[in-house]
């Protein structure tokens, strides 16, 4: 049977670092993220804090008292989201198996990447890449089970990185107090103390009976993990709000008005979606493939929206960021995240809300006679075969309807909406 390889990912000081990105002033000084007043707590920390006794969940007047020369920051955790879904992109491009464990640590299962690239070296470059177009710096442990490798990486953290061969893993642990297996909390580190087991080691030696009796099911559990026992799969990681379109071409492409006719007629697609589900996005995400592979993804968060006029020039804005024109790119992608039950809020003195009876024309036309029944012409794409393959009813950027699909009543239109051909 072939042993498992399990690589478990953790952002270094997550809160902090997405932090320090936006302000550098704060490298390298005692930072704080949580509550400001007396009874608040601390939601991270930097290491620099650390060194004085601060830890996660302390109450912040205390933190306080330990080292008062710390700057306490309110956090924001719209961009520690954001942080966190570009880092997830990121490692779901590259890695065969992904669970997101929590908003700033992965499992990646990379049983048979031996034969290829070696797991040890992947998550090596995997990790340079995040800490390259992120910014953000991990440590990572390898083994064969998940257990085993989070307390790997809690062992080298910040920055570091370590792996358990297999067999090795009860000699690993037993050095260690028993508080590093990630199950055992402050209660149950208490009680074991208590019956005189402080290191893994002896936790280990402890008859399954004895700490069945003591812990329930657990016990069993707690056996196991201090032995490196751990069968838990890696759970594959699913993006539940999200709505997104890709194209890989069947040859790279450097045509720039092709990638944005693409790009738009993803984002035209999705923003129907988006409407026919009664929702809004507040965040979009561009992804770029080059030929050598690399990926490289952009997001932006913006107002509520489903309303093409507002996603397409967003999405064009993030291409624009994304895109090196001295390489050939195999796939473009649009995703849009933070998802809304409910309307856009329009302002009646913007021009948008005048275009509201047009896309409830467009999306009738749509879902009477198909997706692609009606279509602006800026999304229309640039080659011959591509445009023969879709149908000719366009709308143009500037939102006048083009032909009627046969059968098509002209009552289905908005008031004042004009009929002209448009050959954009």
């Amino acid at each position: 049977m072939q042993e498992r390889a399990i690589v478990h990912m953790d952002l270094d000081s997550f809160f902090v670092s997405v932090e320090r990105l936006r302000d550098t002033r704060l490298v390298g000084q005692p930072v704080i993220v949580g509550g400001g007043s007396d009874r608040g707590v601390v939601a991270a920390c930097s290491y620099e804090t650390r060194a004085f006794g601060v830890r996660s969940a302390m109450p912040m007047k205390m933190a306080l008292k330990l080292c008062p020369d710390a700057i306490v920051l309110r956090g924001d955790y719209e961009a520690y989201v954001q942080h966190s879904e570009m880092v997830t992109s990121l490692i779901m491009e590259r890695a065969p198996l992904v669970e997101k464990a929590s908003i700033d640590e992965f499992y990646l299962d990379m049983t048979g990447m031996e034969r290829f690239f070696g797991s040890y070296a992947f998550a090596q470059d995997l990790r340079d890449r995040i800490k390259k177009q992120i910014g953000l710096q991990m440590s990572f442990g390898l083994s064969v089970n998940k257990t085993v490798s989070k307390v790997a990486t809690n062992h080298v953290k910040p920055a570091g990185e370590y792996q358990v061969l297999a067999g090795q893993e009860k000699a690993f642990l037993a050095p260690m107090t028993v508080n590093k297996i990630p199950m055992i909390g402050a209660v149950t580190a208490q009680t074991l103390r208590n019956m005189g087991i402080v290191h893994v080691g002896t936790l280990s030696q402890m008859p399954q009976r004895v700490l069945e009796r003591t812990f329930g099911k657990s016990g069993t559990m707690l056996w196991e993990r201090a032995n490196g026992i751990d069968l838990r799969p890696v759970v594959p990681y699913s993006e539940q709000k999200s709505l997104s379109k890709e194209i890989t071409f069947e040859q790279d492409s450097t045509d720039v008005i092709l990638l944005r006719r693409i790009l738009g007629s993803l984002t035209e697609q999705l923003s129907y979606d988006l409407r026919k589900l009664g929702q809004c996005t507040s965040c979009i995400t561009v992804k770029v493939r080059y030929s050598n592979f690399d990926t490289h993804t952009r997001q932006i968060s913006i107002p509520a929206s489903a309303s093409d006029h507002r996603l397409i020039p967003a999405v064009y804005e993030l291409f624009e960021k994304l895109y090196d024109r001295r390489l050939l790119i195999r796939l473009i992608g649009v995703r849009f995240s933070k998802l809304l039950q409910g309307q856009e809020q329009l302002n009646l003195f913007d021009d948008g809300a005048k275009l509201v009876p047009l896309y409830q024309a467009m999306d009738s036309l749509k879902n009477r006679y198909g997706e692609f029944s009606i279509l602006r012409a800026s999304g229309l794409m640039g080659s011959t075969e591509r445009r023969n393959r879709l149908p000719a009813t366009v709308v143009s950027a500037g939102a006048t309807l083009a032909s009627l699909p046969a059968g098509a009543s002209h009552a289905s239109l908005p008031a004042g909406a004009s009929h002209a051909k448009n050959d954009e």
